[in-house]
């Protein structure tokens, strides 16, 4: 029983793997819209993204992006392109390499020290408060009255009632 269910397991995984080899492949092939390509640029005159830019350079770059397509290049082949034409002011996103490598690894890494300090951090807040806490005699459901503020605490919930 135990070689059928992982003949079959190693069955339905190969026939998934090649059922999605041609899917993606179709999809790497598939050629982009204009629609798509307009979000990795910027009109380099009003410096607004390509896809809301009503600029005559905007529609510029739109007529470059749509013969590209048309010529069927894929959206490597059309980036490569604009910033050839453009330079890299075009791209919506700065490359990633030198300088600008900072602005995709500088959000995360905060994100992650942030963390890092919460982690550390409240456990020994946590501690030191409930050592203050015993130092100062209990928490105040546990502390005793004295006669005289039981009496009081009596009368002001008895006027409540």
């Amino acid at each position: 029983m135990r070689r059928l269910t992982a003949v079959l397991l190693a069955a339905s995984l190969l026939a998934g793997g090649t059922l999605a080899l041609p899917a993606a492949a179709a999809a790497a092939s598939a050629r982009p819209t204009l629609a798509q390509m307009q979000n990795y640029f910027m009109c380099t005159v009003c410096k607004e993204p390509l896809a809301v830019a009503q600029s005559p350079e905007a529609a510029a770059e739109r007529a470059l992006i749509t013969r590209l397509i048309n010529q069927g290049d894929d959206k490597q082949q059309i980036i490569n392109a604009m910033v050839a034409q453009y330079s890299s002011a075009v791209l919506a996103l700065p490359p990633a390499h030198g300088f600008n490598l900072t602005i995709y690894i500088l959000p995360p890494a905060v994100v992650l020290i942030g963390a890092a300090v919460l982690v550390f951090t409240i456990p020994r807040w946590k501690r030191a408060q409930q050592r203050r806490r015993a130092d100062a005699g209990g928490t105040p459901a546990t502390q005793k009255l004295e006669p005289g503020e039981a009496l009081r605490l009596e009368q002001d919930l008895a006027r409540f009632d």
